[in-house]
């Protein structure tokens, strides 16, 4: 995700470095760079600058990865997936490198910068969501001050806490499930709790560059605070902000340190001997809570935040940095493209996918000659993962192109990358036929 820079060798210079002098003009013609060779390095240079910055391409296989696990695990419920791939702290971590990055540029500008590109994908996301629910009869409580249920609907544009949603509604017959609302709501802790990491990424970026360790670290100590109840804050709002920052906020810090360069000053034997460390600390808290079904990491914040923790710095420890895809990994290119192009429309969208896909596909038990010869199939949740990804790429074409607008980029149905391949396959062309002509 470096841009990368390199100076030139004039070629009017003699293998020696002095300039030519009348004695020696004629035999250094023969040393000058034929033309068709001397605009080579020139052209790759304008080629790179005009595309920007490379993209780091083993940063997008875990983005895509986290995005997969989370669907599979929002479907089968398996305690264990996260142990396997802890996505929500390697999005995280991923998102602090690049915001680390992008403070290059005066704060202000970022910040705003990355409010633009994450509130209209949910503002579609509320569009449809809030309509739904108010026509299924939402709306204020006499009987609990019902000013409060408009204030709290500004949530819903800018997510400082959770918006809010209404609880047990009836779904649609055949089509999606009762209570839609709290699946339709469930993804949108993660918005509210990026938009926080946002806003005070600055005065992190400065603690981090001061203190490391300790900026690193003090999550980690909060969610210990918590644990242990040291720290009894009243309400639900800021306690649960304060949870996910405990939870994820290393993650978070440990993106941008890694974009400042801060890991890569460890020696190199620290990180592989104490990462594991941290995340079996994880691991054997959590295995003496009754982690299991319906108990897992997501409901230990401190264990996940361990076992995070040691995960995502064991995976930016031997973060490979791949400009290209290695040769096997070639293969899944437009795929991992397209996933990253709109990862926030299929994090928001991708719980009712699933309750959709699941409600749709429950019909068939209606169906005699299903139920009798085919159960089995029926009873695998298999075929309703496939159907689930159905939907979410349906609702990359349909609510996928908020994502652009909000980029200030041109809208596309379907972003797997193509079409820029092709533009720079016609680019690389025609300037190797500008050149054959400048010969």
């Amino acid at each position: 995700m470096n841009p990368y820079s390199g100076d030139f060798p004039s070629a009017s210079a003699t293998p020696g470095g002095q300039p030519p002098t009348a004695q020696h003009t004629v035999d250094t013609t023969v040393l000058v760079t034929p033309p068709s060779e001397e605009a080579k390095p020139a052209d790759k240079a304008e080629e790179k600058a005009r595309r920007g910055p490379v993209r780091d391409r083993y940063f997008d296989l875990l983005r895509a990865l986290a995005l997969f696990r989370v669907v599979l695990y929002h479907l089968m419920g398996w305690a264990w997936l996260p142990l396997v791939f802890p996505s929500m702290g390697v999005m995280f971590a991923l998102a602090g490198n690049l915001m680390a990055r992008s403070l290059k540029r005066p704060a202000i500008q970022v910040i705003r910068g990355r409010m633009r590109r994450l509130l209209p994908p949910l503002w579609l996301l509320g569009a449809v969501g809030v309509t739904g629910m108010v026509i299924q009869g939402w709306g204020p409580d006499p009987d609990n001050h019902p000013g409060w249920w408009w204030i709290h609907l500004a949530y819903w544009i800018v997510p400082l806490s959770d918006p809010p949603y209404a609880e047990g509604l009836p779904g649609i017959h055949g089509v999606i499930g009762e209570n839609w609302a709290a699946d339709f709501a469930g993804p949108l802790w993660y918005i509210r709790a990026y938009l926080w990491y946002v806003l005070l990424s600055p005065f992190i970026l400065k603690l981090l560059r001061a203190t490391p360790a300790a900026t690193v670290l003090a999550p980690l100590v909060l969610a210990v605070v918590l644990e242990q109840g040291y720290l009894d804050l009243p309400g639900e709002r800021f306690p649960s902000a304060l949870t996910d920052f405990s939870t994820f906020g290393a993650c978070w810090i440990l993106g941008m340190a890694h974009q400042e360069g801060v890991l890569s000053r460890l020696p190199r034997y620290i990180v592989p001997s104490v990462a594991p460390v941290i995340a079996l600390l994880g691991l054997w808290y959590a295995t003496n809570h009754d982690f299991g079904e319906g108990n897992d990491l997501d409901s230990m914040p401190l264990a996940q935040a361990l076992w995070s923790f040691g995960t995502v710095l064991l995976l930016l420890h031997f973060s490979p940095s791949w400009s290209e895809w290695p040769r096997r990994l070639r293969r899944w290119d437009r795929l991992i493209t397209l996933l990253n192009s709109r990862a926030v429309t299929i994090y928001l969208w991708h719980n009712i996918c699933i309750l959709a896909a699941a409600t749709m596909w429950d019909q068939l038990w209606g169906i005699d000659m299903m139920w009798m010869h085919f159960s089995w199939l029926l009873e695998s949740p298999w075929p309703v993962l496939v159907f689930a990804w159905l939907l979410i790429f349906g609702c990359i074409v349909w609510f996928g192109w908020a994502e652009d607008l909000a980029a200030k980029r041109k809208p596309q149905l379907w972003p797997d990358g193509s079409a820029s391949a092709a533009k720079r396959d016609g680019g690389r062309k025609a300037s190797r036929g500008s050149r054959r002509r400048k010969g």
